[in-house]
């Protein structure tokens, strides 16, 4: 029988140190040979990133500790690793070089970087033979926007590394067609992000290995190509968006382009990550996609793309891959965390890394639904009801709602398991996790709403669901929380500063400052808000209204911040400048300052006190026990 208490008391076997635990998992997946590889984030092992292998029941690690899979390029990474050679070429987090593991041992291949912000290397691929091709960034002063790269050939046997090409600012790595005689790869400059506009190069390969002049085959300002993949040595396929939908292209060298199969439904998505991909051949005219985060099966013959694994609901861009006729790759669904998994031809799901025993009963059930604004546009949301079957709330009382907002803000939530937010809901507090304006996975239209809008429309469409699940009986309008990380820090912050709707708010690694961010963030990002916010100097008092730094003298409710000290995407010094206006001004906030974490939270330790922390302040500002944290002392 269930016990009767507040929604926020109860009991939970979901802790915060099995949430860590799950908070690192697999990525980068590729087949070697007949094996699937990938690398896995330990949470654990201070966040190491470990490659490992399938091998029956279960994996073994291809590199020992210390070596740590990840590297910066664009700060948020690219493709880590690659076989070329016969030998494991792989970047290494500490230095940011490129090693090579062969039967001799692991030795590195490019020199230590005495540039003035180092040299990075992403997005490994096996080249000609004996050669690994990746993107290279060198720091060519003090500022974070010091920086060039180009295109390298990175020889295995250690003997150096050349340039092939350098046609954009930013650049995705190589691939080399069948016949060894063209090269392939896509670019874009600022003010453009990738999603907004790329474009698709091709360069004769000489006999020696060097690149001739590149030709643009296909892309500019207003098309996006997120993939591109040889097909025969005279074609190529890519995911672009020259309809307003990430669909799948054959493109040939004479430029000619077809559409295989017309949907308006999204089979690519935003390169955050270089190396990232959404679709894969499987021969006869068929291709593996992943459609808004689900697989698919892309027919050329009728021009059908056909579900596959319905169970899987969230499929990772940094994994997908094909061995023999079955598809591989990093998948969850509703009911299940991201793995390891292999899916047959008839849909038959496999799973090559162990599911964890978790206590189903207390696993919040997604619900996806859509809302409208009050101007006609709709708003995709998932929604986690309370879920916990020991416990019962009071009768009339409804629950705590967090509305949870996604990065980006060009990012996406699907329906799956997120032990994060199992957290929450098994302790009695609801989560909305909002696809506000500026999403990805609805098309062009849906992601240009954002266009000059950053902090008004995501700030309005977060309002609109939390304001209708209170209308619906779903959430108690007197305790309702907003929390992001990033850009959705910047949402929760905005939303604090600019609505009376929240009473408290965690505010994780924010944007705070629009101005003062642009002139202090990396390279990647450091023209985004021309078209999120407008353009340098003509937006300026735009920058300044929509900055939660400038309006701290409103905020609406309590706040908790939480932020990385070695954070380069945002750093740090935003928050700890909202912070020093807030004492003295009665409104409860804390701030959790992180040593050792980057943009982003990977350690363990770190995991569990930021999310103990967040509840511990959510009980305080909603008025409910938190049984089982410690208190997390508040200021004002």
């Amino acid at each position: 029988m269930s016990r009767i208490s507040p929604y926020g008391t109860w009991s939970s076997p979901i802790t915060a140190a099995e949430v860590a635990a799950a908070g690192g998992g697999p990525q980068w997946l590729d087949v070697v040979g007949n094996e699937v590889w990938w690398a896995e984030a330990r949470p654990a092992e201070q966040g190491r990133v470990a490659l490992v292998r399938a091998v029956p029941g279960g994996a073994e690690d291809v590199l020992p500790a210390p070596w740590n899979v990840r590297n910066r390029l664009h700060e948020y990474g690219g493709r880590p690793w690659a076989v070329a050679g016969g030998s494991v070429v792989f970047t290494h987090w500490a230095d940011q070089r490129v090693y090579a593991q062969s039967e001799i041992g692991v030795v590195a291949l490019t020199p230590s970087p005495a540039q003035p912000q180092g040299v990075r290397y992403g997005d490994l691929r096996a080249g000609r033979p004996g050669e690994v091709w990746a993107v290279r960034e060198r720091g060519t002063g003090p500022r974070p926007t010091d920086i060039e790269r180009d295109l390298v050939a990175i020889a295995v046997d250690g003997g150096g590394e050349r340039v092939l090409a350098a046609s954009h600012r930013f650049l995705t790595v190589p691939k080399l067609s069948p016949d060894g005689r063209h090269a392939a790869w896509f670019g874009w400059d600022h003010p453009l992000m990738p999603w907004d506009g790329t474009e698709l190069c091709v360069a004769e390969v000489a006999e020696d290995g060097t690149f001739g002049p590149h030709r643009v085959l296909a892309g500019g300002a207003d098309v996006s190509v997120c993939q591109v993949e040889w097909e025969t040595p005279a074609t190529l396929l890519a995911l672009m968006d020259p309809g307003g939908w990430w669909n799948l292209h054959r493109i040939g060298l004479d430029g000619a382009l077809v559409n295989l199969a017309p949907v308006e439904r999204e089979l690519g998505g935003p390169l955050w990550k270089t190396g990232s991909r959404w679709f894969a051949p499987l021969g006869g005219g068929r291709h593996a996609v992943l459609s808004s985060g689900r697989l698919a099966v892309l027919d050329e013959a009728d021009g059908t793309v056909a579900p596959v694994a319905d169970e899987l609901t969230a499929w990772s861009s940094t994994g997908l891959a094909v061995s023999g006729d079955t598809v591989v790759g990093v998948a969850g669904g509703p009911s299940r965390e991201a793995a390891v998994v292999r899916v047959s031809p008839d849909g038959t799901v496999t799973d090559l890394t162990p599911q964890p025993e978790l206590p189903s009963a207390f696993l919040p059930v997604p619900q996806e639904r859509v809302f409208s604004t009050a101007d006609g546009e709709t708003v995709p949301v998932v929604l986690y009801p309370p879920r916990n079957p020991g416990f019962a709330a009071p009768d009339g009382e409804r629950p705590p709602l967090l509305v949870n907002v996604h990065g980006g803000p060009t990012g996406q939530h699907f329906a799956e398991l997120d032990l994060e937010i199992a957290y929450f809901t098994s302790r009695g507090i609801g989560v909305a996790t909002v696809n506000y304006g500026g999403s990805t996975g609805f098309g062009r239209a849906y992601r240009e709403r954002l266009r000059e809008q950053w902090g008004v429309v995501d700030v309005a469409d977060c309002v609109t669901v939390a304001e209708a699940l209170v209308a619906a009986g779903l959430a108690d309008g007197d305790r309702l929380g907003i929390r992001g990380g990033s850009a959705g820090g910047f949402t929760a912050a905005a939303a604090l500063t600019t609505t009376k709707t929240y009473r408290a708010g965690t505010v994780m690694y924010p944007v705070l400052d629009l101005a003062g961010w642009v002139a202090d963030t990396h390279d990647f990002e450091s023209r985004y808000l021309d078209g999120l916010v407008g353009p340098l100097p003509d937006a300026r008092q735009r920058y300044v209204e929509r900055s939660p730094l400038a309006n701290v003298e409103r905020l609406a409710g309590s706040v908790l911040f939480q932020q990385g000290l070695e954070d380069r995407i945002c750093p740090p010094d935003q928050a700890d400048r909202f912070v020093a206006r807030l004492a003295g001004r009665g409104i409860p906030y804390a701030c959790q300052r992180f040593a050792g974490e980057q943009h982003g939270f990977r350690q363990a330790t770190t995991i569990v006190a930021a999310l103990e922390a967040e509840l511990s302040f959510y009980g305080q500002v909603f008025g409910f026990e938190t049984p089982g944290v410690a208190r997390l002392e508040l200021s004002r």
